[in-house]
C-alpha cells in the first residue's frame, strides 16, 4: 500500500477531529476560532489567500462567505506579496500547512506592517505563521508522507468553520451533519475503490480536464496538483461555465473529464455538458450528490451534505482514482522529483544543491561531446 492511499483512508478520522476540535463550543480550538471571527467581523476588508493546496482551500471556502453576503478578497499569496498594498481597517486569512513557506512568511509580514489584522489556519503549532499571526487556528494532525491530503482537507474544514462563524451559520445541527456526511463518506470508500479498480475512465498519460463550480472549485484544482505530483502528468483545472466560452475546442475522443456537479445549482446545466461531452468520444468522470449511475463512464456519489461545504468530501474520490493511476502508469506517488515539501525561498526550481549537482552533470556531458 502506498504512503498516498494510507493518508487518503486515514482522511475521515482526521476530519472527524477537526470538527472536534473547532466546532464543538467547549472545544481546545473554540477559543481561537471566536477570536479570529470577532477579529473579521470588526474589519472593513478581509482578505482570504494560501498559496497550493491551501490556495485550493481558500477557493473552496470563498463561496461559503460570498453566499452570505460577506464578500472576501481571494488572491494566491505570491501575488498579494509583490503586488497588493493593502488598508488598515483590514484583516487576513492566510492558509497554510507549514506556516513556513517562503511567500507565506512573508506576507503575514508585510500584513502585519500595513496594521493588518493576521489570522492564520494552519497544521504547525512551530510554524512562523502559528507564532507570527494575531489569532492562530491550529489544526493538530499528523501531517501526510508527501502530497497534501489530510493537510489539505483539515484546513478547508478548518476555514469553512470559520466562514460559517462570521457569517453566523455555524451551529450544532451543521456539525452534526457535517460529522454525519464524514461518516458516510469513510463507509463509502471501499465502493469507491471498487468503481476505481474497474473503470475504464483511468488510462495512463490521458489529457485530463477538471471541472468545477462553487465550493468544488478548489476541488477541481486540487485534482489537477493532485496529477501533477502524484501522477506525474500534465492536467489543467477551470470553472465549469468558462470551459463553455472557448476551451471545448481541444475535445477529442478519449480526453478524461473530471467533473463536479454542485448539489444545488446549475446542475442540469452541466449535466448537460457531461453528455455532450460524452457525445463529442470524451470520457467523462463526474462527482456529484444525488446522480444517475449512466450520467457518466464513472460516477462518484457523494452522501447528502449542504451544497457550500460539498468539498469537505468530493475530494476524496479523486484522490482514489490519482493514486490507482500512479499505479497504472508505472510512477511513484510518494516521491517528490524535484517539488520541496515546503518551499522556503524563492526563485528558480531545483535547491542549491540539486541545482549545483545537475549543472556539474550538463557541464560533464558537454565535455564529453566536445571530445567526441
Amino acid at each position: 500500500m502506498t504512503h498516498f492511499l494510507r493518508d487518503i483512508l486515514r482522511q475521515p478520522e482526521e476530519l472527524r477531529r477537526t470538527l472536534e476540535h473547532l466546532a464543538v463550543p467547549a472545544a481546545a480550538g473554540r477559543g481561537a476560532l471566536d477570536a479570529a471571527t470577532a477579529a473579521i467581523r470588526g474589519a472593513r476588508h478581509v482578505y482570504l489567500t494560501g498559496i497550493g493546496s491551501s490556495w485550493h482551500a481558500a477557493l473552496n471556502v470563498s463561496v461559503l462567505f460570498h453566499q452570505h453576503a460577506y464578500p472576501v478578497y481571494l488572491q494566491d499569496a505570491a501575488e498579494l506579496l509583490i503586488f497588493a498594498t493593502f488598508p488598515k481597517d483590514s484583516a487576513m486569512i492566510i492558509i497554510s500547512r507549514s506556516g513556513k513557506s517562503s511567500e507565506i512568511v512573508q506576507l503575514a509580514a508585510k500584513a502585519r506592517q500595513a496594521g493588518v489584522t493576521v489570522i492564520g489556519i494552519t497544521n504547525a503549532p512551530e510554524g512562523t505563521l502559528a507564532k507570527e499571526a494575531h489569532t492562530a487556528i491550529v489544526v493538530p494532525i499528523a501531517f501526510d508522507h508527501a502530497i497534501s491530503v489530510n493537510t489539505y482537507a483539515t484546513l478547508a474544514a478548518a476555514t469553512g468553520l470559520l466562514a460559517s462563524s462570521v457569517t453566523g451559520s455555524l451551529n450544532s445541527a451543521l456539525a452534526d451533519s457535517l460529522s454525519r456526511s464524514i461518516d458516510e463518506a469513510g463507509r463509502a470508500i471501499p465502493g469507491w475503490q471498487e468503481q476505481v479498480a474497474k473503470s475504464a475512465w483511468l488510462a495512463p498519460r490521458s489529457t485530463t480536464y477538471f471541472l468545477a463550480r462553487g465550493s468544488s472549485l478548489g476541488s477541481a484544482y486540487e485534482a489537477r496538483l493532485m496529477w501533477e505530483e502524484g501522477v506525474k502528468t500534465p492536467a489543467t483545472a477551470m470553472g465549469t461555465g468558462g470551459f463553455r466560452h472557448g476551451p471545448q475546442e481541444i475535445v477529442a475522443r478519449n480526453v478524461r473529464f473530471g467533473m463536479w456537479i454542485d448539489g444545488a445549482r446549475m446542475r442540469e446545466q452541466d449535466l448537460a455538458v457531461a453528455r455532450d461531452l460524452h457525445k463529442l468520444g470524451a470520457r467523462v468522470m463526474l462527482i456529484g450528490q444525488k446522480l444517475r449511475e449512466d450520467a457518466g463512464d464513472l460516477v462518484f456519489q457523494l452522501p447528502a451534505i449542504p451544497s457550500g461545504w460539498q468539498f469537505l468530501v468530493d475530494i476524496i474520490p479523486t484522490q482514489l482514482v490519482a493514486e490507482r493511476l500512479s499505479r497504472l502508469s508505472g510512477v511513484d506517488c510518494d516521491t517528490f522529483r524535484l517539488c520541496a515539501f515546503v518551499v522556503e525561498d524563492e526563485g528558480g526550481l531545483l535547491p542549491k544543491a540539486r541545482s549545483a549537482e545537475v549543472d556539474s552533470r550538463q557541464l560533464r556531458v558537454k565535455r564529453k561531446r566536445t571530445k567526441t
